[in-house]
């Protein structure tokens, strides 16, 4: 092989479409842009406009409001760590915390911290030290014999 028989495969490269240069182009004269016009002017931003009349996005109410420095809590329900206890992959013998449950895959990460839920039943008796439960969570693994530990969320013990 040498350097004047180096091609590109059949299609690989498709050639730009130049417009405005002539009618055997295909798109000659007003460029595929139509005849007079906003659109067929340059400059043109059209996004939202609606010809003067007041646009949708300011004749809509402005809602709610969005905290900048709220908590987000990873949240872990009772019937996936008894799924994952009984799957072998948690050890309800020894304490579970937000470290375990992560790298066990119960949750792909902590956030602010990991709050359990009470969705599903626990049977197995657990220690487990989490930033947050719901009460019924709390109730339900006492039930069932074990123990919750409740930490200071991380975000706020930064603060």
């Amino acid at each position: 092989m040498k350097l004047h028989e180096l091609a590109d495969n059949d299609g690989a490269a498709k050639k730009k479409k130049r417009v405005a240069r002539g009618p055997g182009s295909g798109k000659g004269k007003t460029a595929g842009r139509g005849i007079k016009g906003q659109k067929s002017r340059s400059g043109v931003a059209l996004g939202g406009y609606e010809g003067g009349q007041m646009p949708l996005y300011r004749r809509l109410p402005k809602r709610g409001f969005t905290k900048p420095n709220r908590l987000e809590f990873a949240v872990v329900n009772l019937g996936l760590i008894e799924k994952f206890i009984a799957a072998g992959k948690l050890d309800a013998k020894s304490e579970i915390t937000e470290d375990v449950l992560v790298a066990a895959g119960v949750t792909k990460s902590k956030h602010d911290g990991i709050r359990v839920l009470a969705k599903g039943e626990i049977k197995a008796k657990i220690n487990l030290t989490v930033t947050g439960a719901s009460a019924s969570a709390v109730e339900a693994i006492e039930k069932a014999g074990g123990k919750v530990t409740l930490l200071a969320p991380v975000a706020a013990a930064a603060e």
